[in-house]
C-alpha cells in the first residue's frame, strides 16, 4: 500500500517503477480487536480505513502497511503475529513511525508497553498513541505511558474479574461452557444426546462391567470394529477410554470449572485442584447411562487402581520401564522390538514423542530428534556404573553376607532345637505305648506325625547344605555387584533414571547416591 501522493505518481508512471520523494516518512499503523465476531470484524475494518485516510492526509507521510490482529487478547503479545511482524520490520528500518489509536490497542500489559517502545526507540522508531496524545520520542513520554498502561492493565484485570463472575453465575444457572463430546452435542449452552455417539459410550461401559475388560482391551476392540474416535481418528488411546468411564456427564451430572485461568495476563489454563470452587449440578441433563452403572464402573476402576498401587508397579515390567528420559524433549522412552538382518529380534528403547510424531521438519513442528538405545547397551552402561562406583563394593558384599550367614545359622539352630524336641517326644511316645497307655493305632499315627517334622538329614549334612547355599548366593551377589552379571531386579532397585540426549551424552543417576555417570556410545 502507498500514500495518496505515491498512488498518483504510480498512475502517472503507468506501470513504471515508482520513486518516492526523499522527504516522505514511512509510517505503519497497528490495530487490534479482541474477538472475531462480526461486529468486531467491522470495527477492525473501520480502524484500518481510518489509518489509511489519516496517513493519506499527510503529504510527507507514506503508508508502509496497516498491521492488524483479530480475535487476539491484548494482555499478552505472545500470539499476536502481526504485532511481532511489525516489530521485526521496524528493527529492519522499513519505517520510522507507528500509529495506534490508544495504549490498550497496543498492549494492556505495562511491562510489554515499556519494553517494546524502548526497543523501537533504540532503532529510531516512534510510537504515536493518537487518543492518548503520546509520542514516545517526547521527553516525558515514558512516564505518561507508564501511567496510562497501568490504568489499561488494571481495566483488563477488572474486565477479567467481571467476565469470570458472569460465567460462574451462568454456570450455576445450568449453562454449559464446553464443546461437543462423544454422545452429546452442545448447542446454546445446553446438552443434547447424540445417539450415534451414545451407543459407543454404552458399549464402552458394557465392555468394562459385563466383559471385565480394561481400557487397553476396550480401545483395541473399538479399533477392530473400525469405530472412530470423537476427533475422527482410527486409533483409540487408553487415556481416552478412562476419561469416558470417569466422566460424570454420562450419568446426567455436570461439573464445571475443572480448569481455571488464574493469571489474566498470560491467560494460561490449568487444572483446578481446589483453588476455586467447582460448580456441580446433579441430574442436569438427559443421561446416557444410569447412575447405578456409572457407580459400578467407578468402583471397578478404583478397585483396579488400588490393587495396582498395592502391587509393586514394576514387578511385571522391564527394569528400565519409566526410567529412561529423553534429554531433548523430556519425554519418557518406551520399549520396542527391532529385527536384525538374520530376522532375530532384539529390544530397544526410543523417545515416545519421536515414536508418535517422528522427526520435526518444516511441515512437522512436533516430534523429536532423540536417538534410540538398545537394551543390551543400557544393561552394559549399568554394569559399567557398578564397576566404577566410588565405594568398596567387596566390603559391602562381605558385610551383607555376614548378616545373611547369621540369619541362616540362627535358622539352623532353631531347626536343630526343634529336631531334638521331636526326638524326645518320640521317645516319650514309645514309653506310653510300651506301658499300654495308648493303643497301637494311636502310637502309629503320632509317630508318623513326628517323623514328618523330624529333619531327614543329620547336623553335618544340613550344615554342609547351608554353606553351599551361602557360597552360591555370595558368588551371584558379587557377580551382580561388580557388573559381571545382569540382574533386572537389582538394576530396577538401584537405578533412579537414565537421560539419553545423543550417542555422546548419556547420563545415569542411582537412587540415594549423589552420583552422576556420563557415557558415550561409540559407533562400531
Amino acid at each position: 500500500m502507498y500514500g495518496r501522493a505515491g498512488r498518483e505518481a504510480a498512475e502517472k508512471a503507468k506501470g513504471e517503477p515508482m520513486i518516492l520523494p526523499e522527504h516522505q516518512k514511512q509510517v505503519a499503523a497497528y490495530c487490534r480487536v479482541s474477538t472475531d465476531h462480526s461486529d468486531q470484524a467491522n470495527s477492525l475494518e473501520s480502524q484500518m480505513r481510518f489509518f489509511r485516510q489519516y496517513i493519506d492526509g499527510k503529504p510527507d507521510w507514506n503508508l508502509y502497511r496497516v498491521f492488524a490482529d483479530e480475535g487476539i487478547t491484548g494482555t499478552s503479545t505472545k500470539k499476536r503475529h502481526a504485532f511481532h511482524q511489525m516489530i521485526e520490520d521496524a528493527m529492519q528500518g522499513k519505517f520510522q513511525l507507528i500509529l495506534t489509536k490508544e495504549i490498550s490497542r497496543f498492549a494492556r500489559n505495562t511491562l510489554d508497553s515499556i519494553y517494546y517502545t524502548r526497543e523501537l526507540k533504540k532503532y529510531g522508531v516512534a510510537v504515536c498513541f493518537l487518543n492518548d496524545n503520546i509520542n514516545t520520542m517526547d521527553p516525558d513520554a515514558e512516564l505518561r505511558l507508564t501511567i496510562m498502561s497501568s490504568i489499561a492493565q488494571e481495566e483488563s484485570r477488572r474486565t477479567s474479574e467481571r467476565v469470570k463472575w458472569g460465567q460462574k453465575r451462568r454456570m450455576e444457572q445450568g449453562i454449559v461452557f464446553g464443546r461437543d463430546m462423544l454422545g452429546y452435542d452442545v448447542r446454546n449452552g445446553k446438552m443434547f444426546v447424540n445417539e450415534k455417539g451414545a451407543e459407543i459410550v454404552r458399549f464402552i461401559f458394557s465392555q468394562l462391567i459385563h466383559e471385565g475388560k480394561g481400557a487397553h482391551s476396550i480401545a483395541r476392540e473399538l479399533e477392530a470394529r473400525e469405530i472412530e474416535t470423537p476427533t475422527g481418528k482410527r486409533k483409540w488411546s487408553d487415556s481416552v477410554i478412562l476419561r469416558i468411564l470417569r466422566n460424570e456427564k454420562y450419568c446426567g451430572d455436570l461439573i464445571q470449572k475443572k480448569t481455571i485461568t488464574p493469571d489474566y495476563l498470560s491467560h494460561a489454563k490449568k487444572y483446578n485442584h481446589g483453588e476455586e470452587a467447582f460448580v456441580i449440578l446433579r441430574d442436569h441433563h438427559e443421561p446416557i447411562i444410569d447412575r447405578t452403572t456409572f457407580e459400578q464402573a467407578k468402583e471397578i476402576l478404583e478397585g483396579r487402581s488400588a490393587r495396582q498401587k498395592n502391587h509393586n508397579k514394576y514387578s511385571s515390567r522391564h527394569c528400565f520401564s519409566g526410567k529412561i528420559k529423553c534429554g531433548r524433549c523430556g519425554a519418557n522412552y518406551v520399549a520396542r522390538f527391532k529385527l536384525r538382518k538374520d530376522h532375530s529380534r532384539y529390544g530397544s528403547w526410543c523417545c515416545s514423542e519421536a515414536k508418535a510424531n517422528g522427526r520435526p521438519d518444516q511441515n512437522n513442528s512436533k516430534g523429536c530428534f532423540a536417538m534410540s538405545i538398545r537394551d543390551d547397551d543400557a544393561f552394559h552402561l549399568m554394569a559399567l556404573t557398578l564397576q566404577h562406583l566410588a565405594i568398596d563394593t567387596k566390603r559391602c558384599v562381605t558385610a551383607l553376607f555376614t548378616v545373611v550367614s547369621a540369619i541362616l545359622e540362627q535358622k539352623s539352630k532353631i531347626s536343630e532345637s526343634q529336631r531334638e524336641r521331636n526326638i524326645k517326644k518320640k521317645e516319650r511316645l514309645l514309653e506310653l505305648y510300651l506301658n499300654e497307655e495308648i493303643t497301637e493305632d494311636e502310637f502309629r499315627t503320632a509317630r508318623r506325625k513326628f517323623e514328618k517334622n523330624l529333619p531327614t538329614c543329620g547336623n553335618a549334612s544340613e550344615a554342609f547344605a547351608t554353606q553351599e547355599r551361602l557360597k552360591q548366593l555370595r558368588s551371584t551377589a558379587e557377580a551382580i555387584a561388580f557388573g559381571g552379571l545382569c540382574d533386572e531386579t537389582f538394576y530396577r532397585e538401584i537405578l533412579d533414571h537414565m537421560v539419553v540426549t545423543d550417542r555422546e551424552h548419556i547420563s545415569l543417576f542411582l537412587k540415594n547416591l549423589p552420583l552422576e555417570m556420563h557415557y558415550a556410545i561409540l559407533n562400531e
